[in-house]
């Protein structure tokens, strides 16, 4: 017995050291986990469809996050605010004469890789990589829709006005006209990024228009922070126990913010992210993965409906595609892709109205709009994990095809997520819905709902309010969009 038990112990301390040795906290930094770390993460008991022989891809609709990108300026002053503080750490602890060797040795000369920086928010390096090759790649898997001279009104390339997205569109476009054109060595060519006025584009950044969606957010923040505020303290309480430090728990989520920077962004994976385990690492994965559920994805219906310029949007383009198709239309006199590239608070709503990563019944009651419950707590298994549902570059792909007469419909959509082919659940767990399906169960009972009612209704008020109100709302507007883009109303993260 006593035999058994000791070999028990040890296969369990051996399990847990492979799988520490295993777990890569690349993976999971929630939204700001690089592409590259998890495109190729895939649900493993999902059969991809196998396109019948016959069906070509006629259109392509893409929604994509931009690339990797550096910390907001915001972010950086609190780096150098951490950086100040970890030198008051280690002050406090010589003056109560404790032992210093459990001090971590980067803490003792650290400073923010972002000292001095003054502007922030920009498309990092590696996320112009990201996009360059994700053009490079969607060309070189669907040859039939890019197989046209390039025209704006074939290719249009939409973005937001916010520069890294626009950027980002750049960098794609480069990569999916690479060797097209006569500039430079690469043989690139010039080609167009259109966008709307940030203070009017419900298509992309329908979330910065929606008054409504404004004034929850801002309501939610006390309540995710006291769902986040349980697990902060258990971790503060640890590595103060730790290191003899005397942490706060907002060193503890600055420590995390640092972490998720260094390995996204410098590949530096022993500092800041080795002071956690991977259990903890988990757990704040979760918190910051419920953040997002519950003000950009499942948590409140308003959060994705408002999406529905977007998706009306896609629908349009891909009945456009079918009346081209239908009436044998010239090649190079229809659009062949529509190439949009925005934020996680597009992509996550987008995927929400598609239905992807949901549990069990759970495309059942959005569709009666009731409220779901939060992603499980780890080391329960969940599909909302915001490393998979927008990483840096994430987007969704659908893919329109024509297929032979004989099929049982002629035309079909594919939805690719991260490029891989993704299930739908309002097509019956397949990932290639035939349109009419696509178009019956999964988009229009979204249509409901009018943008301007679910967000502005309440603006009618403002009608009866004096002009002097209205004039000061107008001046207000004027300034904001004059600012910084690293301060967003309410506290939008892009």
């Amino acid at each position: 017995m006593a035999m058994a038990a000791i070999l028990l112990l040890f296969l369990t301390l051996f399990s847990n050291s492979k799988a520490d040795r295993d777990f890569d906290v690349r993976q999971h930094l929630s939204t700001v986990t690089r592409y590259g770390a998890v495109k190729d993460i895939v649900d493993n008991s999902f059969i991809p469809s196998d396109i019948p022989q016959g069906c070509t891809p006629i259109h392509l609709n893409l929604v994509a996050r931009h690339g990797t990108r550096s910390p907001t300026k915001k972010r950086v002053r609190e780096m150098e605010k951490l950086a100040s503080h970890i030198k008051e750490l280690i002050e406090d602890a010589k003056q109560r004469n404790l032992s210093l060797q459990k001090v971590p040795a980067w803490f003792h000369n650290w400073e923010s890789p972002w000292k001095g920086k003054l502007k922030g928010g920009e498309l990092d390096i590696k996320g112009e990589e990201e996009l360059y090759q994700l053009g490079i790649r969607v060309r070189e898997r669907f040859p039939d829709i890019f197989n046209e001279e390039y025209h704006p009104d074939v290719y249009p390339i939409k973005t937001t006005q916010i520069p890294r997205a626009s950027a980002s569109a750049v960098a794609f476009g480069m990569g999916l006209f690479s060797g097209k054109g006569s500039l430079g060595p690469g043989r690139h060519r010039a080609f167009a990024v259109t966008s709307e006025s940030r203070a009017s584009d419900t298509i992309l950044r329908f979330f910065e228009c929606c008054q409504t969606y404004k004034d929850f957010r801002k309501n939610q923040e006390p309540s995710f922070n006291k769902l986040k505020e349980p697990i902060l303290t258990e971790i503060t309480s640890a590595l103060a126990k730790q290191y003899e430090f005397n942490f706060t728990i907002q060193d503890i989520s600055s420590l995390w913010f640092l972490c998720k920077q260094e390995s996204s962004l410098l590949d530096i994976t022993d500092q800041a992210c080795s002071l956690f385990s991977p259990t903890e690492v988990a757990l704040l994965e979760w918190t910051d993965d419920i953040q997002m559920f519950m003000v950009k994805g499942y948590g409140k219906s308003l959060n994705y409906r408002m999406g529905v310029p977007l998706l009306k949007d896609v629908l349009q383009s891909m009945s456009e595609a079918i009346n081209a198709d239908e009436d044998n239309q010239v090649p190079g006199s229809y659009e062949k892709a529509r190439l949009r590239f925005a934020h996680a608070e597009t992509v996550v709503p987008f995927s929400c109205l598609l239905g992807l990563f949901l549990e069990g019944s759970d495309f059942e009651r959005i569709q009666k709009e009731e409220p779901l419950d939060l992603p499980p707590k780890p080391p329960q298994k969940r599909n909302w994990r915001g490393s998979i549902v927008a990483p840096f570059a994430g987007n969704n792909m659908l893919v329109l095809y024509s297929c032979p007469a004989n099929s049982s419909s002629k035309y079909f959509v594919q939805v690719l997520h991260n490029e891989h082919p993704i299930p739908m659940p309002g097509c019956g767990g397949t990932d290639f819905c035939p349109f009419q399906v696509f178009k019956d169960k999964i988009v229009e009972p979204h249509f409901i709902h009018d943008y301007d009612t679910l967000c502005n209704a309440h603006l009618d008020e403002s009608k009866h309010k004096p002009e002097t109100s209205k004039l000061s709302q107008l001046f207000r507007w004027i300034f904001r969009l004059g600012g910084n883009d690293d301060t967003p109303s309410h506290g939008v993260e892009l």
